[in-house]
C-alpha cells in the first residue's frame, strides 16, 4: 500500500467545507422544518407525515440514481467532483423556495411544498452523496483517509451546532415577529454561503486514484459485488439506524421544550451542548489508530447510549442540569459515530475495488440513502404520533400527546441504539483488512 500522503492543507480544508455547506441547508431540514411546516407554514402534522412517506419513496429511487449517474460519468473533472459544480446552484434554489410561504389554499401549500422539499431532497443528494465518493479517490493512505474523513465531519458537526444553536435567534432577528419572514431571509443568508463553499470544494479538490478499466463497469457487473461485500451491507444499515434517530431526537426537542417545559427559549441552549460531538470526532484519530474503526464506532455508539440514560433522568427527575448533562455525553458519542461514516464507506469502496469493479458512486449512495430514509422516516414517525394523539399546534397539548413527546425524546431512541450496536458487532473488518492489507 501507498504510504505517500497526497494531499496539501488548502485541499483537505476544502473538502471537509463541502460538508459544512451542505449541512447550512440541510440541518435546518433536520430540525426545523417538521416545526415549520405545521406551525408557520400552516400545514396539518397529518399532511406533512403524508409528504415525508412520499419524499423517502424518492429518496429510494433519487440515491442509487445519483451513485450510478457518478459512476458512469466521464468528464475531466473526474467522476464526482463535477457535481459540484453542476448542482449546487440549483440546490440552494430550491432551499430558498422550500421556505417560501405563498399565499395559496391549503392544496396550494400542500402542492408547494411537495414540489420544493422533493427538487430539494434530490439536489441535496446531487451534491452531497459525491463528498463521499470522491474520499477513496483522493488518498491511497489509511491515515489520510481518516484525517480527511474527521476534518469533514469537524467541519459538517460545527456547522450543524452554528445552525442549531443561531437559527432560531436568526429568525426571531430577521422576521420581527414574523417567522415566515424570519425563516426565508435566514435561508437565503445559509443558501449563499453554502453556494459559495461548494464550488469552493471543485475548485481544490482532485480525484487522483481511478482505474479506467474497472471504474465505469455496468449495473449487471456492480450488483454481484455488492451483495458479496458484506461490511457495506452492515455499515449502511448502521448509517440509517443513526439518521433514525437523529431525526427523531432533534425534531422533537423544540417540541418538548415548549410544550412539555414550556420553555422554548430553551431551545438555542440545549442545542448549543452539542458543540461536545466535536469531541468525539477529534477523538477518532487517535481511538481508530489504537482499536481499529469497528470498536470506535463501537464505542460511540455505546457512549450516545449512556448519554440518552442520563437525559431520560433529567426528563423523569424534571432537572434541566442532569439533562443538558445528559446532551452532552450523547453528543460525543454521536461524533465518533458519525465521524467515522465516510471514513468507513471509503473502506468499503476500496473493498469492492479488491473485487475487481470500482463503484464508488453507487457504494457511496448508501451514505445519503441513510441520510434521507432516516431523517424521512424519523419525521414520519414523529409526525405520524403527533397526529395520532392530538396533538394541536399553538396550544397547550393533551396528555396523549406530552406523553408521545417524551417517547420520541427519550425511549425510541433508546431502542435504536440497542440494534445499531447489534447491527455493527457482526461488521467484518478483519476481512476487509486482509484484502486491502491494511
Amino acid at each position: 500500500m501507498n504510504q505517500t500522503w497526497q494531499t496539501k492543507w488548502p485541499e483537505r480544508i476544502s473538502y471537509g467545507l463541502s460538508d459544512a455547506a451542505d449541512n447550512l441547508v440541510f440541518q435546518v431540514m433536520t430540525t426545523y422544518l417538521l416545526f415549520f411546516y405545521t406551525d408557520v407554514y400552516g400545514l396539518t402534522p397529518g399532511a406533512v407525515a403524508i409528504l415525508f412517506i412520499v419524499a423517502r419513496v424518492a429518496d429510494v429511487i433519487e440515491s442509487p440514481l445519483i451513485g450510478l449517474m457518478i459512476d458512469h460519468t466521464h468528464s475531466r473533472y473526474g467522476k464526482s467532483r463535477p457535481f459540484f459544480l453542476w448542482y449546487a446552484l440549483p440546490y440552494v434554489l430550491f432551499a430558498v423556495l422550500t421556505f417560501v410561504t405563498p399565499d395559496f389554499s391549503h392544496t396550494g401549500k400542500l402542492i408547494w411544498a411537495y414540489v420544493t422539499y422533493l427538487g430539494l431532497g434530490f439536489f441535496y443528494t446531487a451534491v452531497n452523496l459525491p463528498i463521499t465518493s470522491i474520499l477513496p479517490t483522493m488518498s491511497q493512505n489509511e491515515r489520510e483517509l481518516t484525517l480527511l474523513g474527521v476534518i469533514r465531519q469537524f467541519s459538517g458537526s460545527s456547522v450543524q451546532i452554528i445552525v442549531a444553536v443561531f437559527t432560531l435567534p436568526l429568525v426571531a432577528f430577521f422576521g420581527h415577529g414574523n417567522q415566515q419572514q424570519g425563516f426565508l431571509l435566514t435561508m437565503m443568508l445559509f443558501s449563499v454561503i453554502s453556494l459559495i463553499l461548494i464550488w469552493n470544494t471543485f475548485f481544490h479538490v482532485r480525484e487522483r486514484f481511478t482505474n479506467k478499466q474497472i471504474a465505469h463497469q455496468p449495473v449487471k457487473q456492480v450488483l454481484p459485488m455488492i451483495l458479496k461485500n458484506q461490511p457495506w451491507i452492515r455499515i449502511s444499515i448502521v448509517i440509517l439506524l443513526f439518521w433514525l434517530v437523529t431525526a427523531i431526537k432533534n425534531q422533537t426537542a423544540i417540541y418538548y421544550f415548549k410544550y412539555t417545559l414550556n420553555k422554548e427559549s430553551l431551545v438555542p441552549l440545549a442545542n448549543s451542548f452539542t458543540l461536545t460531538s466535536l469531541i468525539g470526532v477529534v477523538l477518532i484519530m487517535r481511538l481508530s489508530s489504537l482499536h481499529g474503526n469497528k470498536k470506535t464506532m463501537l464505542t460511540g455508539i455505546v457512549t450516545a447510549f449512556g448519554g440518552q440514560l442520563v437525559l431520560a433522568a433529567g426528563v423523569y427527575l424534571n432537572t434541566l442540569p442532569i439533562l443538558f448533562t445528559g446532551v452532552v455525553i450523547n453528543a460525543i458519542g454521536h461524533g465518533m459515530v458519525v465521524g467515522l461514516v465516510s471514513i468507513m464507506i471509503a473502506d468499503t469502496i476500496r473493498y469492492g475495488v479488491t473485487m475487481g469493479i470500482q463503484a464508488e458512486g453507487i457504494l457511496a449512495a448508501s451514505d445519503n440513502f441513510g441520510v434521507n430514509v432516516g431523517l424521512g422516516v424519523g419525521g414520519l414517525i414523529t409526525a405520524g404520533l403527533f397526529q395520532l394523539s392530538g396533538y394541536a399546534p399553538g396550544q397547550r397539548q393533551n396528555t396523549a400527546t406530552l406523553t408521545m413527546i417524551n417517547w420520541n425524546y427519550v425511549w425510541i431512541p433508546l431502542a435504536i441504539y440497542g440494534v445499531m450496536f447489534a447491527v455493527l458487532w457482526f461488521y467484518d473488518e478483519q476481512t476487509m483488512q486482509k484484502a486491502l492489507k491494511i
